[in-house]
């Protein structure tokens, strides 16, 4: 069941990728053609193959976007939450999706029909940019992942990932929530679940205790000398 945007929905979209970069009266104009989803945890979204006929901007909750080989191994390609976007360039061609999307939690999507994103770059050319600024800064994440995922090892990355749950302006400790199972985790990382386990261990001696769904980070500093430590030390000890 879909419903139009709330205010409070209007600036979460608003600050997404798609948006942030587009006049306020175009962005106005879109989201009075936008919808309100409600997906349940495991719920698919679309399926690898699937023809885009809408973008989408995550309000509430994770979503795993992921493909599958041929012989059914899942590869997680990426994990959205509040305020993100993707979809875009797919959408624009309404072109076959080349991931699925599945809802990791309970969530709410924003979608908005291909079909009036563009009309609107028919229309009002500077929709453009702020496809084009949206579809760059996609890049720019995949480009940071691939040299996540080559230059830092397991440790590195799974505390990297800890210090992004990390609530802004944190400094000393925090506790905070895995927002998803472990086994999305790792394939988020790039790791295997029992490499996650071991990368767990490891930062024990850095001050960070797994409970669960949450972490407990005893010293934020020190988890961010693990991050930009040489990748071999966490290895040694």
């Amino acid at each position: 069941m879909s419903a139009p945007l709330t205010p409070a929905l209007r600036q979460i979209a608003s600050q997404s990728r798609l948006f942030s970069t587009m006049p306020p009266a175009l962005s106005e104009q879109l989201l009075d053609q936008a919808r309100v989803v409600q997906y349940q945890r495991g719920a698919p979204i679309f399926y690898q193959g699937d023809i885009a006929r809408a973008l989408h901007i995550v309000a509430e909750g994770w979503v795993k976007l992921y493909r599958l080989s041929p012989g059914g191994t899942e590869a997680v390609v990426g994990t959205m939450t509040r305020g993100q976007s993707f979809g875009e360039p797919i959408a624009l061609r309404r072109a076959a999706y080349p991931v699925s999307a599945e809802a990791s939690t309970d969530c709410r999507l924003i979608a908005l029909p291909s079909d009036a994103l563009l009309s609107a770059l028919k229309s009002r050319p500077e929709a453009a940019i702020s496809i084009i600024a949206s579809t760059f800064q996609h890049l720019q994440a995949l480009v940071e992942q691939i040299e996540e995922l080559k230059a830092r090892s397991g440790t590195q990355r799974v505390a990297g990932f800890l210090l992004e749950l990390c609530p802004e302006g944190a400094e000393d400790r925090a506790t905070v929530t895995l927002p998803y199972d472990k086994a999305l985790i790792a394939g988020r990382l790039g790791m295997k679940p029992e490499s996650l386990s071991r990368a767990f261990a490891r930062l024990r001696d850095h001050g960070v205790q797994i409970r669960q769904n949450s972490a407990e980070i005893g010293s934020i500093p020190a988890l961010r000398e693990v991050v930009e430590g040489d990748p071999g030390d966490a290895w040694s000890r």
